[in-house]
C-alpha cells in the first residue's frame, strides 16, 4: 500500500506539492491538515483518546478527530471522510477557523502544519475504529480546561493549542 502523502502549502495555504507523510514529518515541511471538534446538544465536546499504535502522541487525549487533506478534496470532504473511518458515523461540519503550528516531537519528527479547524454537533455514540482510537468522552469544555491545567501531558500539542481558541468560540456562542 502506498504511503498516504500530505499537501505542502505556503504561508498563504496555497499548495505548493505532495510529500509522502513520514518524510513531510521527518523535515518539519509546512502541509495542510485540519482538526474537527464534535459537539452534543449539552454543550459536551467529544474528545477521542489516540490508538497506542499511533506513531506519535499514542494514547493521548484530543479533538474529536484530525488529518490531512487528500489533493482534490476540500477541507468538509476531507472532514466527513476521517471522520467516518475514524470515529464511525457522518455529520455536517462548518469550519470555523485556520492556523500555523509547529511543534517537534521525542520521536524525532515534526508536525508543522497549517490547520483548519470545524465543528459538527452529534448525540449519539460513536463506532470507534480501534486501530485509530483507543477511547473517547463527551466533557464540557470547562472541565476540559481544568483538566489541561492538572494534567498538560495527557493531551496532544495540537489540541492544547486549538482549544484555546475553540474555548473562546464556544464562549461566545452560548452567552
Amino acid at each position: 500500500m502506498k504511503e498516504e502523502e500530505v499537501i505542502l502549502v505556503n504561508d498563504q495555504d496555497e499548495q505548493i506539492g505532495t510529500m509522502p507523510k513520514m518524510e513531510a514529518h521527518k523535515k518539519a515541511r509546512l502541509h495542510r491538515a485540519f482538526s474537527i471538534f464534535i459537539l452534543n446538544d449539552e454543550g459536551e465536546t467529544m474528545l477521542q483518546q489516540r490508538a497506542a499504535s499511533k506513531y506519535h502522541s499514542p494514547l493521548l487525549w484530543t479533538n474529536t478527530c484530525c488529518s490531512h487533506q487528500r489533493v482534490g478534496e476540500t477541507n468538509i470532504q476531507a472532514g466527513k471522510r476521517r471522520l467516518f473511518e475514524e470515529m464511525g458515523f457522518e455529520t455536517e461540519l462548518k469550519e470555523l477557523f485556520s492556523f500555523k503550528y509547529k511543534a517537534p516531537f521525542d520521536n524525532g519528527l515534526t508536525e508543522h502544519e497549517l490547520d483548519h479547524v470545524m465543528i459538527g454537533n452529534y448525540n449519539d455514540v460513536p463506532n470507534i475504529n480501534a486501530e485509530e482510537v483507543a477511547d473517547w468522552k463527551w466533557m464540557r469544555p470547562e472541565s476540559i480546561k481544568k483538566d489541561m491545567l492538572n494534567n498538560p501531558d495527557g493531551y496532544t500539542v495540537w489540541f492544547k493549542i486549538i482549544f484555546e481558541r475553540f474555548y473562546e468560540y464556544i464562549i461566545r456562542e452560548n452567552s
